[in-house]
């Protein structure tokens, strides 16, 4: 990797590329777990879930991380005027941050469970609950248009 590119953000390209590597090769203790788990079949009625916060959903970041990259995206705006390219290059650090912040959020509440489950610990079924509800409500809103 060149001096540059170490020096640079995080761009979405870096994050595809590295999802990609995962799915292909996951490692040896990630794949021993999911051969061992066995598969589960989840019906969930109704339609898709609200894809606001409302109605008991928790919100998918911090209000304060969400200011944040609000803030940062009004910036990148106010600077495309005068360094378009720079604005673009901005934008996509700015979502890469932002889906890696999600993915972190997500493989935490994951981890959770998973230590839970590894101990033999039941995990209360509300819990479960919540967890799916929230990753419905994540994909709803990714699918929306």
């Amino acid at each position: 990797m060149s001096m540059e590119r170490d020096q640079r953000e995080l761009s979405t390209a870096d994050l595809a590329a590295a999802a990609d590597r995962t799915a292909r090769e996951p490692a040896p203790d990630q794949q021993r777990r999911l051969d061992e788990r066995p598969v589960e079949r989840t019906r969930v009625e109704g339609g898709p879930a609200d894809v606001t916060t409302q109605g008991g959903g928790a919100p998918l970041l911090a209000p304060e991380l969400v200011q944040d990259f609000q803030r940062r995206w009004t910036d990148i705006q106010a600077g495309f005027v005068d360094e378009p390219r720079r604005a673009v290059e901005q934008a996509d650090e700015l979502v890469a941050d932002a889906i890696k912040r999600l993915a972190e959020s997500f493989a935490r509440e994951r981890a959770q469970l998973e230590s839970q489950w590894d101990r033999g610990d039941d995990v209360n079924t509300e819990d479960l609950r919540q967890g799916l509800q929230r990753y419905r409500s994540f994909f709803s809103r990714l699918l929306s248009v």
